[in-house]
């Protein structure tokens, strides 16, 4: 039997890939391990610590005061009170307000290092709870009271994570915020939330964990001070007033209805600031 004779750019064809196969083969390879599944979503993850290496968002601060009013809680049944820095900062004069055309004056004590400051009146109102050493998780929610537009209104929102807020004209510093997306609001509020500065950002608990302080709405963010800013400005001598256990759990379906409660009992009011 005679085999048929192979063309000799076949022969040489097959030599070539054959010279290649075992060249390759004697190749080292170093390639690393299969990659891990992909991490889940960071929803529920703990929140760390502040960082100077945080991202951060830049606001301007009028050099002069202007009149204006935003939102402050109580947190002490003799009359303390806190609010956002820049709702009072530069005031002549600041009040409470507790019914139509009515207001109680307020002394004002400003802290240096965070947008926060406390108010004292005679006479309060019973204290919001504070909640100031919650872990905190991405993703958990906050409710906001208050008075955006200078009406009574409240927003829902959803924690980021942390950035830097950058001050600059007066007062100008940088302090660590939480930075939320704003997930609802008052149904019939449109535009600007401005008038909710100063109001408490509560947890479903309906504690305290931070104070409210800026917006941005093209990017739908809302920005609360940090809870170890507010820890720093009460002190450690300042008792937390305990959480009503009867109290029903805030939610996004009843947080208009916590909210309106909250601003009845005036544990939550509206502060007018006089610049004259």
């Amino acid at each position: 039997m005679h085999f048929p004779k192979l063309p000799d750019w076949l022969v040489y064809a097959a030599a070539v890939s054959a010279l290649l196969i075992v060249a390759i083969g004697r190749q080292e390879r170093s390639d690393a391990p299969p990659p891990p599944p992909p991490v889940p979503g960071e929803e529920g993850v703990p929140l760390g610590p502040s960082s100077p290496f945080d991202p951060s968002i830049v606001v301007q601060v009028p050099d002069k005061p202007e009149p204006g009013s935003g939102t402050a809680f109580s947190v002490g049944d003799d009359g303390s009170w806190l609010t956002a820095r820049h709702v009072v900062d530069g005031c002549k004069k600041a009040a409470i307000v507790v019914a139509d055309g009515r207001g109680v004056a307020a002394k004002v004590h400003i802290d240096p290092t965070a947008d926060a400051a406390i108010l004292t009146t005679e006479g309060g109102a019973p204290a919001v709870p504070l909640g100031l050493d919650t872990p905190l998780r991405r993703g958990a929610r906050a409710y906001h009271p208050g008075f955006p537009q200078g009406h009574p209104g409240e927003a829902a929102s959803r924690l980021l994570g942390r950035e830097n807020l950058v001050v600059h004209g007066r007062g100008a510093r940088t302090e660590p915020v939480l930075v939320w997306a704003e997930v609802g609001r008052t149904d019939t509020l449109k535009g600007t939330l401005s008038g909710l500065s100063g109001a408490p950002a509560l947890d479903a608990a309906g504690r305290v964990i931070g104070v409210t302080v800026a917006e941005a709405p093209r990017r739908g963010r809302i920005y609360t001070t940090a809870p170890e800013s507010l820890k720093v400005l009460l002190g450690p001598g300042r008792r937390p007033s305990p959480a009503d256990p009867n109290a029903e759990p805030i939610t996004t379906d009843n947080y208009g209805r916590v909210a309106d409660g909250l601003r009845r009992d005036l544990r939550v009011a509206q502060v007018v600031c006089l610049a004259v």
